[in-house]
């Protein structure tokens, strides 16, 4: 599923026992997960891939998740692995309007790697909210909004696992998602 990219004519077998995690993920119905090109300069090993949710026919949120792999080690990451993420969502007028947008989508992040129990260090990231309110000429569109979330992180062992499903309930709760609760069976709209 992720498309992986190296440098060196062999992986290293932890970089590939992680292909191997990220293979076997499961998504809700509601997310389309596909493989993307992984970036050629900063890390020897990295692999990427791009999620949308998809609800009545429309993109809801989407994301991006890269991981890149240094065997060496990298001073900045603290340690060999960086997971960094994206994810967009559009938002209702109201809530683009309210100045705590911003908080509530690092929350989102923190208590999705929590639920997880993603062990991690050196994290960041960014959270950005627009709101769009036309005016003049273009006064007759609708206001719009959007939150966008950029971050990253050191994975503290080769487990990639609950990182991806971290990144993944992030961008199931931003698209409006009820959580799934294991052991009951979700209905398809």
């Amino acid at each position: 599923m992720p498309a992986a990219r190296n440098s060196q004519n062999a992986a290293p077998e932890e970089f590939t026992e992680a292909l191997e995690q990220l293979r076997a993920i499961t998504v809700r119905p509601e997310i389309e997960l596909a493989e993307a090109p992984a970036p050629q300069r900063l890390a020897p090993h990295a692999l990427a891939m791009t999620a949308d949710v998809v609800l009545d026919d429309e993109d809801a949120a989407s994301g991006r998740l890269v991981v890149l792999y240094d065997p060496a080690g990298q001073d900045a990451w603290e340690g060999q692995w960086r997971v960094v993420v994206f994810a967009r969502a559009r938002l209702e007028p109201e809530m683009a309007a309210d100045p705590m947008m911003s908080d509530v989508g690092q929350v989102w992040l923190e208590e999705a790697l929590v639920d997880h129990g993603a062990a991690l260090t050196a994290y960041g990231g960014t959270v950005t909210r627009t709101h769009s309110q036309p005016f003049g000429a273009m006064s007759g569109r609708e206001v719009s909004g959007d939150l966008e979330l950029r971050a990253s992180w050191t994975p503290r062992d080769g487990n990639l696992a609950p990182h991806v499903a971290a990144w993944l309930q992030l961008l199931a709760t931003m698209a409006g998602l009820e959580p799934v609760v294991e052991g009951v069976t979700t209905l398809h709209r």
